[in-house]
């Protein structure tokens, strides 16, 4: 089988000079060729040790009889641009990167692929880029920060900020909380979008086994790279290995089933659908439904549970989850190791994975004096923390698409409730209100024209954080927006809203003092009521038919650069908001 790069080479003989001037030994050229992508920078944690692991990368694939070529393309981090309009960038970055990957890749084909990348948007625009590319690949997740001092991680900063505007702590210590949460590179040390997709990726068995979220700082992570570099090269060395053989709508089930055990952040049905549609296979919010009811929620990590992410690895990571919940996954998928799931948790029994897990996990418990076990973290079947997964999507006649809210993170007294509704069209007047105790018990806060059309869809934090640490509204109000949330997002929270407000959907329709229903164990969120009385489901629609009659569509936000193209060809939120 003649190598891809090699036929290159005879098409333009003006590559091999060209490399031998980037580096490259005349010997090189003959090798299989290795594309290392990554999203390295001085960006933010998550991808400022990236060039480590490019490294460890390369040496495997020259072990191996390989060369490694070093590509990048850095991402942008969601927790330095929360709170401003940069954040409005964050799901548009996803795009670009796996538009520059198709680039790199595709310009100059290489034999295969590694990928590395740790965070929100980094890690999906890798994944989508590999499908895209479909050349033999492996992705490196690049490992979770530690925990600082007093297991202090970076979603707690939400609630210290809400806290300080509210006059309850000083600004010491603020300093202290935003000086301690991050000691070191790495994903932050929580269960949001950064953990969840390094974990998805895994679970679509596109990492090798056992190296998703694993510290930044383990020795482990290094030689997890370095093996990844050497099964990218016998990968392209065999036939029919590519992503597109390997990953199949069982994959899918797979990572969702995953999904729901460690109440992965709601911003997988954004990523998982958008990687899917590379491949020409239909992920919806009715398939996360679907495998979330009934599915066992265990993993007792932040920001649903007590623990820090690092401790994910310490009791086994992806591997354990998969054992707890085996007799309902696809075992006999492919991976990017050669063989099935099935396979590769049995090889993991037996080389001594788990006790080497193990023993980091002692070395934790010595660091802050406790005594955490395995079963404190990810949870026995039987004992599970939750019996209904993790999300649910909600439809009716306010979100006919659907919308999704995370229930493990929201307060049981809302799961079934009647709220007036309090709409406003930017994150900024919400937030002022919600201060300013401008909202109250029984509202419905709507945030709205936050769509990927109306502004990029960014996340809601700060509005979500001062809601859910106020003792009294955490627990009586609801936020509903068609933008999105953070993955550390709790409290009683609906995003993803569609239709979106700016296409006219009916969330750009609601008026104060509607009645809003919403209902998790029936899945329904619903008008039912105009000024604080209720109408029948037909008055209703009638009411909704007037309202778009006098609507107006909005002027756009954006009228130039990426947020034009992104708002001007974005699917809806509940289609994962790819590039149409």
């Amino acid at each position: 089988m003649e190598l891809i790069s090699q036929k290159m080479r005879k098409l333009a003989p003006e590559l091999d000079p060209l490399r031998i001037g980037t580096g490259w030994k005349k010997e090189d050229l003959d090798k299989v060729q290795v594309m290392v992508e990554s999203t390295y920078g001085d960006s933010h944690p998550g991808s400022g040790h990236l060039n480590l692991l490019v490294e460890e990368v390369r040496k495997g694939i020259a072990e191996e009889g390989g060369y490694g070529a070093r590509y990048f393309c850095t991402d942008i981090c969601d927790g330095e641009s929360q709170g401003t309009d940069g954040i409005n960038y964050s799901l548009a970055s996803r795009e670009m990167i796996a538009n520059m990957i198709e680039i790199h890749a595709n310009a100059t084909p290489f034999d295969a692929g590694v990928y590395l990348s740790s965070c929100d948007k980094g890690v999906p625009g890798n994944l989508i880029g590999m499908m895209r590319v479909d050349i033999p690949s492996v992705f490196v997740p690049g490992g979770t920060m530690n925990a600082g001092p007093d297991m202090l991680t970076l979603e707690q900063l939400g609630m210290y900020s809400a806290r300080y505007e509210r006059g309850e702590i000083d600004e010491a210590m603020l300093d202290w909380a935003k000086c301690n949460a991050c000691p070191s590179c790495g994903a932050c040390s929580f269960i949001g979008t950064a953990s969840t997709m390094q974990i998805m990726a895994e679970a679509l068995g596109l990492a090798l086994p056992g190296s998703a979220l694993m510290p930044s700082t383990s020795p482990d992570l290094l030689a997890f790279a370095r093996e990844a570099g050497r099964q990218a090269v016998r990968l392209a060395k065999m036939e029919n290995m590519k992503p597109s053989d390997i990953v199949t709508i069982k994959s899918f089930e797979n990572a969702i089933l995953v999904h729901a055990a460690i109440s992965g952040s709601t911003n997988c049905l954004l990523h998982l659908p958008a990687i899917a549609h590379e491949l020409g296979i239909e992920i919806t919010g009715e398939t996360f439904d679907r495998l979330h009811r009934n599915a066992r929620y265990l993993l007792d990590v932040r920001p649903a549970g007590r623990w820090p992410a690092e401790c994910f690895y310490y009791a086994g990571g992806v591997p354990a989850i998969m054992e707890e919940i085996r007799e309902h996954l696809h075992l006999d998928v492919m991976t990017v190791t050669g063989k099935t799931m099935g396979e590769n948790l049995d090889e993991l029994k037996h080389n001594g994975f788990y006790e080497k897990c193990d023993r980091w996990l002692q070395e934790f418990n010595q660091r802050y004096q406790i005594n955490l076990k395995k079963e404190d973290i990810i949870r026995p079947y039987a004992d599970a923390i939750g019996t209904d997964g993790s999300i649910a999507i909600l439809k009716g006649n306010l979100a006919p698409e659907g919308a999704v809210i995370k229930h493990t993170a929201c307060p049981k007294e809302m799961f079934r409730s009647v709220l007036w509704a309090r709409p406003f069209d930017s994150e900024e007047e919400c937030l002022d209100a919600v201060l300013k105790h401008k909202v109250r018990k029984g509202d419905a806060v709507f945030i709205r024209y936050e769509g990927p059309k109306g502004s990029g869809m960014p996340e809601m934090f700060y509005t979500s954080e001062a809601i859910s640490s106020d003792k009294e509204l955490g627990k009586s109000i609801a936020l509903i927006t068609d933008g999105r949330f953070s993955g550390a997002s709790t409290g009683p929270v609906i995003g993803h809203c569609s239709p979106e407000a700016v296409d006219g959907g009916p969330i750009a329709l609601v008026e104060e003092g509607d009645l809003i229903e919403i209902d998790v164990f029936e899945r329904k969120l619903n008008i039912i009521g105009v000024a604080g009385e209720r109408k029948t489901p037909e008055e209703i629609d009638a009411i909704l038919t007037e309202r778009k009659a006098a609507w107006k569509p909005r002027e756009p936000k954006y009228k130039k650069g990426v947020l034009k193209l992104f708002s001007q060809h974005a699917a809806s939120p509940m289609k994962g908001a790819y590039l149409e």
